[in-house]
């Protein structure tokens, strides 16, 4: 007999790729309800990340990560939408994006644009697996695609 109770394992995830899918929340959650972004990194910082929310427990996050994540993507938004835009199909413009797939591609290309540091297949796939975690159709192969599209334009790499 299973007792609901019974632990399931859990997949573990770096305290960076638990901030990005923090962030990619986060800006969710900026775009459609209009929460300014000292609040929603306040709210994430004191009660989500590494927490017990509603009965499901947080993965630790590297705070520091997240909050570069948000407050980047937020200062640098004039800059990363063109981007995105040009990277999408002639047809679709990026309004016209479900708005996590929107937060999705924004978190991704501030990372692509602005850490250096950290190779373009980590952006990338990290980024792809956001988008597996909420979609089951074809927004992972658009999340790839523009991601590798906007690599290779801003660092003359695409994801190996």
């Amino acid at each position: 007999m299973n007792d609901d109770k019974t632990e399931r394992p859990v997949k573990t995830a770096n305290q960076r790729g638990a901030a990005r899918l923090a962030a990619v929340q986060a800006l969710y959650q900026m775009d459609v309800g209009g929460t300014g972004v000292m609040e929603v990194v306040a709210e994430y910082e004191a009660h989500r990340l590494g927490q017990e929310v509603d009965g499901d427990t947080y993965l630790k996050a590297d705070a520091a990560w997240f909050r570069s994540i948000v407050s980047g993507v937020v200062r640098d938004q004039v800059r990363l939408d063109p981007l995105i835009a040009a990277a999408l199909q002639d047809d679709w413009a990026l309004s016209r994006l479900d708005s996590t797939v929107r937060a999705i591609l924004r978190a991704g290309v501030f990372e692509i644009t602005d850490r250096k540091d950290v190779p373009v297949a980590v952006i990338v796939t990290e980024y792809v697996e956001i988008a597996q975690a909420f979609f089951d159709d074809d927004e992972p192969k658009l999340v790839n695609a523009v991601l590798d599209r906007i690599a290779k334009q801003v660092r003359g790499e695409a994801k190996k």
